[in-house]
């Protein structure tokens, strides 16, 4: 067994499920953690594939009385038709435009350099969002309709660039939209799960020659950290969302995109793209 490679593999995940639901962008941690790790090559990009899907699986168990109801319900309660139509609608956006300037995106933008620039200017918007009046005319997931669902939707989508993360994204977008702190923030972690699931299973079939039994401890190692790591961290989210914003949040991004670029144009890292 390969120790050093499972511990980048618990790194990962830890790193993983800590960010994926709080505004800070995984994706770009992900980026920035690799290139330190030395784990960011093809194999790299499927790892992480399974560790969002740990980190997923959190969010399924943290609220599997909420997707149980669902799905038992489906067929003759009009909430949890609501719940799924809504879903399927703020899940569009994403789909489509990822479809469409996935690889372009990919291309040009899964760097340091361009990750760090995105969580500067993002931190700011997240100041900015919380200095408004924040006027809330949702008070419940269960409130939202198609609309309000799509206005969401396509505040994610902007999480394609890399470094402004799709939680961010969500959460923040539906507080401009009217959705209280807690609606915004629990529709981000609902979101998530076709979200991810379907970028995974796209992932998953494009690179599936890439995958071989010898990984599996790697994975698993992954998938488990990334679990355990974003299922304390969405019961902290929740709890501290209470009586908190997120404006920490926008200066730890700020202050850590500006170490990423010191570092980079300084010399101090070798970052793989400066």
């Amino acid at each position: 067994m390969d120790f050093p490679l499972l511990l980048k593999a618990l790194i990962l995940g830890v790193v993983e499920g800590l960010t994926e639901f709080l505004p800070v962008s995984s994706t770009g941690h992900l980026i920035l953690v690799g290139d330190l790790l030395d784990f960011n090559d093809e194999k790299g990009k499927i790892f992480e594939l399974v560790i969002q899907t740990g980190a997923m699986l959190a969010i399924v168990w943290e609220y599997r009385a909420k997707f149980a109801g669902v799905i038992t319900g489906l067929a003759r309660d009009r909430n949890a038709q609501r719940f799924v139509a809504n879903l399927a609608v703020a899940f569009m956006p994403a789909a489509v435009l990822g479809l469409a300037f996935g690889a372009y995106i990919k291309a040009a933008l899964f760097k340091p350099v361009p990750v760090a620039t995105a969580f500067i200017v993002g931190g700011f918007i997240i100041l900015w969002v919380e200095r408004r009046e924040h006027r809330i005319t949702i008070h419940s997931v269960d409130d939202m309709r198609w609309p309000d669902a799509l206005k969401v939707g396509f505040a994610q989508a902007f999480a394609l660039i890399p470094g402004t993360s799709r939680s961010g994204a969500t959460i923040i977008g539906g507080m401009l939209f009217g959705l209280s702190r807690r609606a915004a923030t629990e529709f981000s972690f609902f979101l998530a799960v076709p979200t991810l699931i379907a970028a995974g299973a796209y992932d998953l079939y494009k690179h599936r020659a890439l995958f071989d039994s010898s990984d599996l401890g790697v994975f698993a190692v992954g998938m488990a950290s990334a679990f355990a790591s974003a299922f304390l961290c969405v019961r902290w989210l929740l709890h501290y969302i209470a009586s908190h914003d997120f404006t920490v949040f926008a200066w730890y991004r700020i202050a850590f995109g500006v170490v990423v670029l010191a570092t980079a144009f300084g010399g101090w890292v070798n970052w793989s793209v400066n």
